[in-house]
């Protein structure tokens, strides 16, 4: 049986494992723990209702497919840094949704809704992967729908994250626009129009980007060291400005304060490009080199009790072996 899937996500040359497993893309680990469970008993040849021929496939898509899918979505760092890629996926897609192919009518519905993404999105998951493993000939095939429905999730939540930056920035606009216009009625008592102090108060509360709220709350937190709850609100920042450089930087820092040097590293390059002369950023790299040279002491360290250890191995040994020769 051949494991080869040319649909949806795998089409980008990723491995979907939410898909293998049939859980959401933002699942709870208790949640994916169950659904694997689940599946296993389903597969397992011990447990297994099926025919001997099915029975030696089943195994088969166990030890290929859904143990290693497991294995990366239970361990915390593959499944920060899977889901990093897949968000990057589904821009890329969002953007250029003319390479966009989704055959399955699921991934078509969920593409053309305008409302309750997030409850069309899960009832349709549903529909798909609560049967999922009953048929061991069409595994492969609900396994390519479910990744479908996942790259049209992507897409629409791109597109959303847009679409309330856009709402924000036009609000703030008109906003701004109705009170720079002269009060009629101010105008009649006193010949002027209103106060610069004025106008710009109004100009700092509706043109605050919303992503400033984000910054703001997750600096307390890491002031608090609570950084996954830091983590937690820089990755909703970067859902509604994808490119701040500030954002970036100090999911970068947290990312350092938990020792994932390559998720730290990742934001911090995006950082760079988006604004290298950023304070945020700058500091940003700073840690990051301290701790790169701090690793690189660590392991230049170890090779070298590693080498005089083997040097030490080599002369007793050498001596211990003349002495028996000389008996």
């Amino acid at each position: 049986m051949s494991f080869t899937i040319k649909h949806g996500l795998f089409r980008a040359n990723i491995i979907d494992y939410h898909a293998i497993l049939g859980v959401a893309l933002d699942a709870e680990p208790k949640s994916i723990r169950t659904k694997y469970l689940r599946t296993t008993q389903k597969l397992h040849p011990d447990t297994c209702k099926a025919s001997a021929e099915e029975k030696k496939m089943a195994g088969k898509i166990l030890s290929n497919l859904v143990n290693p899918a497991y294995e990366k979505l239970s361990n915390k760092n593959a499944f920060a840094e899977h889901h990093l890629v897949l968000t990057q996926i589904g821009k890329r897609y969002a953007e250029n949704q003319e390479g966009l192919s989704l055959s399955s009518d699921s991934a078509q519905k969920l593409l053309g809704t305008k409302n309750d993404l997030e409850k069309t999105y899960l009832e349709l998951l549903k529909e798909q992967a609560t049967d999922q493993y009953k048929d061991i000939s069409k595994v492969l095939k609900k396994i390519a729908i479910i990744s479908e429905l996942n790259l049209a999730y992507l897409v629409r939540k791109h597109d959303q994250g847009i679409n309330r930056a856009e709402t924000t920035r036009t609000s703030s606009v008109n906003t701004q626009t109705h009170a720079s216009k002269p009060d009629k009625t101010k105008t009649t008592v006193s010949g002027n129009s209103p106060t610069d102090k004025t106008s710009k108060s109004t100009e700092d509360i509706t043109s605050e980007p919303r992503v400033v709220s984000y910054l703001r709350r997750a600096k307390e937190y890491m002031e608090k060291s609570r950084i996954n709850d830091a983590v937690s609100e820089l990755r909703d920042g970067l859902r509604v400005d994808p490119n701040n450089s500030t954002c970036h930087a100090l999911l970068g820092q947290a990312y350092i304060r938990q020792n994932q040097l390559t998720m730290a590293k990742i934001h911090i390059k995006k950082a760079q490009k988006a604004n290298s002369k950023d304070p945020a950023v700058l500091v940003s790299q700073e840690m990051l080199e301290k701790l790169t040279r701090k690793q690189q002491v660590r392991q230049s360290g170890a090779k070298q009790r590693k080498k005089d250890k083997s040097t030490d191995g080599s002369f007793f040994g050498s001596l211990f072996g003349a002495r028996k020769g000389s008996k």
